[in-house]
């Protein structure tokens, strides 16, 4: 029963009921966004040349660069002027003793005091930016690198022994002209540049060939003797004595 009577009171009742629910967001958002690239592209991979054999391997490539930019507002305003209205409110209702009292709104709605200067906020802006980029270039195909170093070396060799038998033969024609003007007797001055030449060509004897020499040949007593005795004596004539 008592359940019966708590329904009937809940729906005969009446029910006043009154909801009001404002949402009303506001959000602004401004800007400006400014993209910049660098693009690298790809360079060429460094080789080296030795006598016709080419061999490249790994390369760094190192770029910097240096980029501006510059934004500006189109027309430009430095302020603009902001009107400052009217907001007095002395009247417009009376108090219970009939005195005006204000009422909430202003008095001279629209009626504009001054004018404020604002600053717009507008400006050229303009940026520096600089970087670096880096690239590195590896061949695959290393086997094929390393014969190719390989040959390189070979030809180094090559190179050298070559000019190895370039200067014999230069060393072998100096000495040969040098000892045929020495033996002809010609040479450079001494205070001439060119005298450095043949200054370490030295003339010898060759094998088996004597320079020009003389000998002394010493004489015994015995043969001075024998040369002696062979010469014939000659007497002095005497002369006669006296009786």
């Amino acid at each position: 029963m008592k359940r019966v009577l708590a329904a009937l009171l809940l729906f005969a009742g009446p029910v006043n009921a009154q909801v009001s629910s404002t949402a009303a967001p506001v959000a602004n958002s401004s800007g400006s966004v400014t993209n910049q690239a660098v693009q690298v592209v790809p360079s060429k991979t460094f080789a080296s040349v030795i006598n016709g054999v080419q061999c490249q391997g790994a390369t760094l490539h190192i770029n910097p660069f240096l980029s501006s930019t510059t934004g500006w507002s189109d027309p430009y305003e430095r302020y603009y002027n902001e009107p400052v209205y009217d907001t007095l409110d002395l009247v417009g209702a009376t108090d219970p003793e009939g005195n005006p009292v204000p009422d909430g709104r202003p008095d001279n709605p629209g009626n504009i005091l001054f004018h404020k200067p604002v600053r717009t906020g507008q400006k050229t802006n303009f940026s520096i930016n600089g970087g670096i980029t880096a690239q590195i270039s590896i061949p695959l195909d290393r086997s094929h690198i390393r014969t190719c170093r390989r040959a390189a070396e070979k030809q180094v060799e090559l190179m050298e022994a070559a000019l190895a038998d370039k200067r014999l033969n230069y060393e072998l024609a100096r000495l040969k002209t040098c000892s045929e003007l020495m033996k002809g007797g010609a040479m450079f001055h001494p205070r001439s540049p060119y005298s450095k030449i043949c200054s370490d060509v030295i003339l010898v004897n060759p094998p088996g060939v004597l320079p020009p020499h003389t000998h002394s040949i010493p004489t015994s007593s015995t043969t001075a003797e024998t040369s002696d005795a062979a010469k014939p004596t000659q007497q002095q004539p005497s002369s006669p004595t006296s009786p």
